[in-house]
């Protein structure tokens, strides 16, 4: 029933564009993939790569646990057979314990990491916005739409602006 109603309207803009936006151009149309924008702008290079970095670096603090958790194991595997009940259950506790500790950490890296790219792509998506609106009042478009918003199923390659949004935001 939603994508019905976000069909219904986007005819209505169409449909209402043919009246109110008709000029002797006749009506245009552009199709802007934000996301790709995002990652294809210097900026937005910029930002990926300072994410890459973070990502390395947790992964970094995170590869001592793993590998003391490696090691418990390796140790349990080899001793398991010789061992007392309660040094094999000292043992399992001790690996679970420190699956938990990695895994609570994982959560908080990850946490922190889109946190961290919400900080740096949320002003870009803001102005690659602005660069949208201005090349739609400057190139007399009629409509953009993003590639990937509800109700756009399909769209010819001709009607992307895409790379001259790049172009324009890199230029800013």
């Amino acid at each position: 029933m939603q994508f019905n109603k976000v069909i219904l309207v986007i005819l209505a803009c169409v449909v209402l564009g043919f009246g109110l936006g008709a000029d002797k151009k006749g009506i245009t149309i552009g199709i802007v993939d934000l996301d790709q924008a995002v990652l294809s702008t210097d900026a937005g290079k910029a930002a990926r790569s300072e994410l890459e970095r973070r990502g390395r670096e947790a992964e970094a603090e995170l590869k001592p646990m793993i590998e003391e958790l490696q090691g418990i194991m390796t140790e349990y595997q080899q001793q398991e057979a010789v061992r007392s009940e309660e040094w094999k259950q000292d043992k399992q506790l001790e690996v679970a314990g420190l699956r938990s500790r990695i895994e609570f950490k994982q959560k908080e890296v990850q946490a922190q990491l889109e946190v961290q790219r919400e900080r740096l792509v949320a002003p870009l998506r803001t102005k690659l916005a602005d660069v949208v609106d201005a090349i739609g009042r400057e190139e007399g478009y009629s409509l953009i739409l993003m590639r990937n918003a509800p109700g756009v199923i399909f769209t010819r390659e001709e009607l992307d602006i895409t790379d001259l949004v790049i172009k324009k935001f890199n230029e800013k």
